[in-house]
């Protein structure tokens, strides 16, 4: 355990980032302490550093403030990396990390083997976003940050129905929706919210979904052709593999995006004692036992070919 009082005694400039490809966790946690820091620390010079965010997150505050890598030359005294796995997933802004004068890592993925100055690795956590929470002053907690803690518990969760959800989650949660939230909104603008086009290609990737395994592992594809014939980025793509996780009957979801010839972005979610990290770590990758990504290459058939060879696997040791 941390306290983040201590780790900004001495600290002039602080630079926060998080992994690429933001998602809510990422986003709410960076956001929290970013706004945290200028509240509570008004004097040190603050920056958040992350790619561009899914548009559902920038009604929190200090969306409008993240910055994009420009001036690599620039030297902060902490940087913070939270909610990624490993350095190489802070992206642009590790030319920071390797720079600053010191270091702390806050995570949840069990993947990650601690490569800041200081660690504080939780895999057992619902979300970074939760341990975020339990390194500030509970009292000095604003409505803002609140705001952004929330949305990251919420999306880590999936709306708090994952298993990693456990009585000091909703105990947190009932914490932030005291500091006069609008949970309500939050919930239906980032969660369940989609556009025309993201419902297009949701019910295109449910169509075209086949059963594997004796009905036990479900897979689906978007390829890039069908996101250029409907407008789509991947971000649109979000949720499309928890809602094929909820299939009844399956044990694992595959959903795979095209990137480039002979290349698939696979995004896993179990259900039951599949561990979808060790699989995802295998081929690369990496998350949590429950919900992993990985990058794979060949045909659709020889990617599917070799992540069921390994569900298979797990299955029959169960």
């Amino acid at each position: 355990m941390i306290n983040l009082a201590e780790e900004m005694r001495g600290v002039k400039s602080v630079a926060i980032s998080g992994h690429i490809r933001p998602d809510g966790d990422c986003v709410g946690a960076c956001l929290a302490v970013y706004n945290y820091i200028r509240e509570q620390y008004p004097d040190v010079e603050a920056q958040v550093y992350l790619d561009p965010i899914p548009q559902v997150f920038s009604f929190l505050k200090g969306a409008d403030e993240i910055c994009l890598v420009r001036d690599r030359e620039k030297k902060y005294d902490l940087f913070m990396g939270l909610d990624s796995g490993d350095k190489q997933r802070l992206g642009e802004s590790l030319c920071y990390f390797e720079t600053a004068g010191r270091t702390l890592c806050i995570d949840h993925h069990i993947s990650n083997q601690g490569y800041a100055g200081k660690n504080y690795i939780v895999p057992e956590a619902s979300s970074t976003s939760e341990l975020v929470f339990g390194i500030l002053e509970e009292e000095k907690i604003s409505r803002e940050v609140a705001e952004a803690l929330y949305v990251g518990i919420v999306h880590d969760t999936g709306m708090f129905q994952y298993s990693c959800t456990s009585p000091a989650t909703m105990e947190t949660a009932g914490k932030l929706m005291g500091k006069g939230i609008d949970f309500t909104r939050i919930i239906d603008d980032t969660f369940y919210k989609k556009t025309y086009i993201q419902n297009q290609i949701l019910g295109r990737a449910l169509l075209e979904s086949i059963l594997l395994l004796d009905g036990k592992c479900i897979v689906s594809r978007v390829l890039k052709r069908d996101m250029e014939f409907y407008g789509v980025e991947p971000k649109d793509l979000d949720g499309i593999v928890s809602q094929l996780r909820v299939t009844a009957g399956v044990e694992v979801a595959i959903f795979l995006y095209e990137t480039d010839n002979q290349e698939y972005k696979a995004s896993l979610r179990a259900n039951g004692p599949v561990d979808v990290s060790r699989i995802a770590g295998y081929f690369g990758g990496g998350g949590h036992k429950k919900a992993a990504g990985c990058t794979m290459h060949g045909s659709f058939h020889d990617v599917v070919n070799n992540l069921t060879l390994h569900i298979e696997k797990q299955l029959e040791e169960e």
